[in-house]
Order: C-alpha cells, then sequence, then structure tokens
C-alpha cells in the first residue's frame, strides 16, 4: 500500500516542478528579452506617433516658419519657454541699444557734459544701463516717471511709438501661444482611457474583438466617434508592396458607433464577419500574426467645444483571444453607479471558438440539420415492391 502512496507523491511533486519551472522560464523570457523582441509600433499606447520624415528639402522646411503660429504650438515646453523669454529680454536690449544711440547722437550723456540748458531726447539716461531700463518700462507699458521723452527730439518720439506697438505685438503673440498651449484639447484626451489588451470572444452569438474605453471626467465628449485602422504589410497582385497598408476597421456599441453617451466605461467590439481582416485568423495563427491596430475615438470637448482625438494601438501580442472583460459597474446602496477601475483592464477567460470560420461553420451545420439536411438520424429504409394484381 505505501508504494503506490509514494508512486502517487512522486508524480504529482514532478509535475508540480515542471509546472513551477515552466512558469519561471515564461516570467525569464517575458522581462528579461519581452523589450527586444517587441514589434515596432506607428502609434504607441498613448496616442504618440512613431514616425520621422527624413530628406525634407530645405524649400518645404521654410513652410514651417510661414505657419509659424502653428509651429510654435506644436514646440515642446522647453523650446516655447525659450522663444518666450528670449523674445522679451532680446527687445528690450535691442531697443536699449536705439535708445542709447539716440542719447549719443543728441550728446546727452554725461561724457558729453551737456549745459545746464540743454534738453535731452530722454531725461535721465546716463549710460546702457539705463536705456536698457527705459526701454524695458516703455515696452511693458510700466512708467515709473523717472525716465521720460522729451518733444526735442522727433526720432525719439517715432521710437518710442514703433517700440510701443512692437511690444503689443510681442506679448499678444507669446502669450496667446502660452495659452492656447495649455489649453489645447491634447491635454483632454490625457483623460481618456483604452483597456491594456484587446479580447476576442462570443457577443449575441458571435464572435467579435473587444476593446474597453472610459472617460476619467465626468464631463461628456459631445458627438463622439469611434473607429480603427488595421495597419499591416500587403502585397498587391501586381507585386507592389505596401508598408502600413491601411484596412477599415468598423467599432460599435450596442447603440451604434456615433453619439455616445460616454458618461461610463464602455465596451466596444468589432464583429468577425466574413468582411472583417481577422476572419482568417484562429487563436493559434494570432500571435505570428503583423499588424497594428489602431483605435481612434474623435469627439468635442463639452466645457470648450473644442475638438479633441485619442488614439491607441494594439499589437497581436496584446490580443487575448478567448477573453472577455471583468464587470466594472455596480450599484452602491444608496443608488449610485459605481464604477471599479481596478477591474478595467481584467479579463476573464470563456469558451470561444479558436476560429470564426468554425463559428460560422457550427450555425450553419445547425441550420442544415433543422431543415433536415444532413440529419443523422435519418434512416432510407428499402420497400420492396410486389405485385398485388395476380388473382
Amino acid at each position: 500500500m505505501e508504494a503506490p502512496v509514494w508512486n502517487m507523491l512522486r508524480m504529482l511533486i514532478r509535475v508540480l516542478t515542471e509546472r513551477m519551472f515552466k512558469h519561471l522560464r515564461k516570467w525569464f523570457v517575458t522581462h528579461f528579452f519581452g523589450h527586444s523582441r517587441q514589434r515596432a509600433r506607428l502609434v504607441s499606447k498613448d496616442g504618440r506617433c512613431n514616425i520621422e520624415f527624413g530628406n525634407v528639402e530645405a524649400q518645404s522646411r521654410f513652410i514651417f516658419f510661414v505657419d509659424i503660429w502653428t509651429t510654435v504650438l506644436d514646440l515642446k515646453w522647453r523650446y516655447k519657454m525659450t522663444i518666450f523669454i528670449t523674445a522679451f529680454l532680446g527687445s528690450w536690449f535691442l531697443f536699449g541699444l536705439l535708445w542709447y544711440a539716440v542719447a549719443y547722437i543728441h550728446k546727452d550723456l554725461p561724457e558729453f557734459h551737456p549745459s545746464v540748458n540743454h534738453t535731452p531726447c530722454v531725461e535721465n539716461i546716463n549710460g546702457l544701463t539705463s536705456a536698457f531700463l527705459f526701454s524695458l518700462e516703455t515696452q511693458v507699458t510700466i512708467g515709473y516717471g523717472f525716465r521720460c521723452v522729451t518733444e526735442q527730439c522727433g526720432t525719439a518720439i517715432f521710437l518710442l511709438i514703433f517700440q510701443s506697438i512692437l511690444g503689443v505685438i510681442i506679448n499678444s503673440f507669446m502669450c496667446g501661444a502660452i495659452l492656447a498651449k495649455i489649453s489645447r484639447p491634447k491635454k483632454r484626451a490625457k483623460t481618456i482611457t483604452f483597456s491594456k489588451h484587446a479580447v476576442i470572444s462570443k457577443r449575441g452569438g458571435k464572435l467579435c474583438l473587444l476593446i474597453r474605453v472610459a472617460n476619467l471626467r465626468k464631463s461628456l465628449l459631445i458627438g463622439s466617434h469611434i473607429y480603427g485602422k488595421l495597419l499591416k504589410t500587403t502585397v498587391t497582385p501586381e507585386g507592389e508592396t505596401i508598408i502600413l497598408d491601411q484596412i477599415n476597421i468598423n467599432f460599435v456599441v450596442d447603440a451604434g458607433n456615433e453619439n455616445l453617451f460616454f458618461i461610463s466605461p464602455l465596451t466596444i467590439y468589432h464583429v468577425i464577419d466574413p468582411n472583417s481582416p481577422f476572419f482568417h485568423m484562429a487563436a493559434e495563427t494570432l500571435p505570428q500574426q503583423d499588424f497594428e491596430l489602431v483605435v481612434f475615438l474623435d469627439g468635442t470637448v463639452e466645457s470648450t467645444s473644442a475638438t479633441c482625438q485619442v488614439r491607441t494601438s494594439y499589437v497581436p501580442e496584446e490580443v487575448l483571444w478567448g477573453y472577455r472583460f471583468a464587470p466594472i459597474v455596480s450599484k452602491t446602496k444608496e443608488g449610485k453607479y459605481r464604477v471599479d477601475f481596478h477591474n478595467f483592464s481584467k479579463t476573464v477567460e470563456v469558451e470561444t471558438p479558436h476560429c470564426a470560420m468554425c463559428l460560422y461553420n457550427e450555425k450553419d451545420t445547425r441550420a442544415r440539420m433543422k431543415r433536415g439536411y444532413d440529419n443523422p438520424n435519418f434512416v432510407l429504409s428499402e420497400v420492396n415492391e410486389t405485385d398485388d394484381t395476380k388473382m
């Protein structure tokens, strides 16, 4: 009796040891070699586009300066603040030099020893430092009252008018660019989040690809519209290789794909029918596929009426076949609806056909059986004819 028990224990220990080493090997490969085998993405998970332009002609680069407003808005904060500080300090110093030149030409500086009755163009400019301070006071309209322009020089009056006008233009442009950068709807897109993985499972009797999306703010996105693009390398019948060929992917919710009531997390799905590019894929072949699924959400910000777009992408390793999302919305005792974001990207394994063609073949078989075709219970019995006319 003891020998079978020991054999069972040894077998159990061996099975547990093999499973433990299998999980350790999988964890080691994922954490230490997973990054080196990551696929190249056109769109990162947070929506940034991974693309660069090379060999752009100098004439084309000049176009960016023609559209200087958009160019400044697209700059990073460190470059924008550098331009902001340089624009103001540079203009103050440049006009400071001009005010110093006016005082020098009119012999208003102390080194010329002006007479007591001498009327300077600008009162109390004694050197380059005081000329810089007067330039700053003029452009930002501080007006301390200690330094001021007199009616002695027409050149000084013209320079005062010119600096005042140019100062308003610089101040309006730079302050407007800072305000527009802060209020861009791109920041609103940061509060829209997608699930980490996409899943494939049955929904409503159909095989679907599902993605979960949530709005982290209570303010709505008006007129929301969601759609997708499948990016993959294809070869045309003429032999041309098209990199990043785009295929439309239609995503819907139960009420359609436009004007979403986006107050709680939504599960959007794409029906894998014969017209879908996922139709000929299977659970075994999905990890070997080479594609990138980019999902877009367009909408209008309720508080600012500005349009924004949210993007994310999924590669084959991030599409789980045979899973569905865990429930996320519940109702509290007080009658409020509670969203548990701890389960936002959590998935649960469910029974799923290993390919879309299998599901459709199964449905077709059941339909034919109901109509009496290919019914295994139908048996043809032969009847021998007899001659009943004989008397």
